[in-house]
């Protein structure tokens, strides 16, 4: 079976790199001709020295190419890019084949959850072929064959179970949950939360801090996407309290970083230059805070990530903006 790998950032080499450890051949699309060279000569990406490409891996930026008698899509570009990147597929006329979603986030404007963004390029027939892998899973780790586990969702029971068979191995245990809104939502939101607790970290508050947004972000990012028509169980599981307990708790995660690092004198600008990859949170923030406007649900969390990002307010007024607020009964 082929694999047409869309993306070779750290996320796509790593996931293509346990594709093709199963034994699939993968073809992986990048548009970096320096690093597309690289990788084809000495199979080494500069971001995993230590674990060459499998031989039965190439890379092009020829996308066609990587079309070509593709039996599955693989997609670890980015939330903003995917809609690019599908109307470059339109292009070529592909047709419906199982389509794996990676990336997590929400589209801008269209306020469309990722799977959705490719059946609106693509059409309906690709509905009920596009699925999606979440939960929490470093690319550092996951290469390294270190366990870990996520959730396999789509909008068709078989092809979850065919992304499932796809990418389970001993160490990557993949589970699956039909609520493709509440995995939508717990992947895209909990990279908000992952900003403001590296902004905690970064301001030297402690464990008890982070313990505290990681809680209390978990909440409002349930009651969002429980209005949006998700389960509230979902948000329990890996794709919510599972992603939220490792991409807050550590520098590892670029939205973590991107935290510590505005709470250090950087601004967003100086940050997204000094981690060098795309820092979703920073992207989906935009959406989450107008979703909730529109639907008259607090995220205050979410918000002021917002307002330090967008309208420049000071970290030291936005904690006492937090800490300020009217104290209500907790409600779960």
């Amino acid at each position: 079976m082929k694999i047409c790998y869309l993306g070779t950032g750290s996320w796509g080499f790593c996931l293509g790199h346990l594709l093709a450890s199963k034994g699939y051949d993968v073809v992986s699309w990048t548009t970096n001709p320096g690093l597309c060279q690289q990788l084809n000569q000495t199979r080494i990406h500069p971001r995993f020295p230590k674990h060459p490409a499998p031989k039965n891996s190439s890379f092009t930026t020829d996308l066609a190419k990587a079309l070509d008698g593709a039996d599955v899509i693989v997609e670890s570009v980015t939330a903003s890019g995917l809609r690019p990147v599908c109307e470059k597929l339109l292009d070529l006329k592909i047709k419906p084949c199982l389509f794996v979603l990676t990336s997590k986030g929400i589209e801008q404007n269209s306020e469309l959850i990722l799977p959705d963004v490719v059946v609106d390029v693509l059409g309906e027939d690709f509905r009920s072929f596009v699925g999606s892998i979440s939960g929490p899973s470093y690319a550092q780790e996951v290469i390294q064959q270190l366990p870990t586990t996520v959730v396999a969702s789509a909008y068709d029971t078989d092809t979850i179970s065919k992304i499932c068979d796809l990418f389970t191995t001993p160490r990557f245990r993949v589970y699956p949950n039909q609520d493709v809104i509440g995995v939508a939502y717990g992947g895209a939101l909990k990279n908000i939360i992952a900003i403001a607790c590296g902004i905690a970290d970064g301001l030297n508050f402690g464990y008890s801090t982070k313990a505290a947004i990681m809680t209390r972000g978990l909440h409002e990012m349930g009651k969002l996407a429980v209005a949006k028509g998700c389960k509230k169980e979902t948000l329990q599981g890996l794709s919510g309290m599972g992603d939220v307990c490792l991409t807050c708790s550590s520098s590892m995660s670029r939205n973590f970083r991107f935290g510590q690092l505005l709470a250090e004198g950087r601004t967003a600008e100086q940050a997204l230059q000094e981690i060098g990859m795309v820092v979703e949170g920073a992207y989906t923030c935009v959406t989450a805070l107008q979703i909730s406007k529109e639907l008259d649900i607090p995220m205050p969390i979410t918000e002021t990530v917002y307002q330090i990002l967008y309208e420049h307010l000071n970290l030291t007024e936005a904690v006492a903006r937090l800490m300020s607020r009217t104290i209500k009964e907790e409600h779960l």
